[in-house]
């Protein structure tokens, strides 16, 4: 069973419409070699050579990759760089590229939508919402906090979620004092351009954000987590996984990929 790449890359655009993507992303298909039907298809967050080793050994027709293989102009296609190596051997085998990135973050039951359920229920809204889309769908997310809840629990939620032992925490006093956060909000990767557009809120919750950023948050009364940037977005690729199977009709077999990982560890 297949399907052909316009009817998977369509299946993608209803998902997430490349029309919500950031202006500076680099989203949709970015490489398409001779691909006329697609049978297997790997999601993962970087597609490093590794994966795209994985990639082959599975016999995968297209690559979902969340952040873009291709992002700034390319000039040339040399042996040089991992990534112009991934380029050239995914057309030499035949196998599609297509990310959806920012689009993805935006879109409803999207990246965002997912990090905003570690923090609990909530009436969760985008932080700028997009324009000509379903409602809740745009950058970021805010979340009020259906239950008050302590910094410390929180974090344990938070890390059951993302299934991680650690995070990165910076408690403002008041919570340190255990005081309970009504409000939070939350940004897939670096949420530094997003929560410009937020003032007053108890908690942050993104993967990587300015030391100077972070203190001056603190001294204004806001706790920052922070999980580190693929940790916040790694888990929801078996949800994106199983809504691909299921809008295909399970005609394409849809895998996630196991050699994907934060390259930051904790030693």
């Amino acid at each position: 069973m297949s399907r052909s790449l316009s009817e998977v890359t369509q299946v993608l655009q209803n998902l997430a419409a490349l029309e919500w993507a950031e202006p500076w992303d680099n989203v949709g298909l970015l490489v398409e070699p001779h691909v006329v039907n697609v049978g297997t298809v790997l999601v993962t967050i970087d597609l490093s050579e590794d994966v795209l080793i994985e990639a082959k050994a599975a016999k995968v027709d297209l690559i979902v990759a969340y952040h873009p293989i291709i992002f700034t102009g390319l000039k040339r296609l040399t042996q040089k760089t991992a990534g112009e190596r991934v380029v050239i051997e995914s057309i030499r085998s035949g196998i599609a590229i297509y990310s959806p990135h920012t689009a993805l973050d935006a879109a409803l039951w999207g990246m965002n939508d997912w990090l905003a359920q570690a923090l609990g229920k909530g009436v969760v809204a985008p932080i700028v919402p997009q324009i000509a889309a379903p409602t809740g769908t745009g950058i970021g997310r805010t979340v009020q906090l259906e239950q008050p809840t302590t910094l410390e629990e929180l974090i344990a939620t938070i890390k059951r979620h993302l299934g991680i032992a650690q995070l990165r925490v910076a408690a403002a006093s008041q919570h340190q004092s255990g005081a309970p956060i009504h409000s939070a909000a939350v940004c897939a990767g670096a949420g530094g351009s997003v929560f410009r557009h937020v003032e007053s809120i108890d908690l942050l919750l993104t993967g990587e954000l300015r030391h100077h950023d972070i203190l001056a948050r603190v001294a204004a009364g806001t706790s920052v987590i922070l999980a580190d940037h693929t940790n916040t977005e790694r888990g929801y690729l078996p949800h994106l996984a199983k809504w691909l199977a299921d809008a295909l009709g399970g005609d394409v077999n849809v895998l996630v990929s196991a050699v994907d990982s934060e390259p930051l560890k904790i030693v």
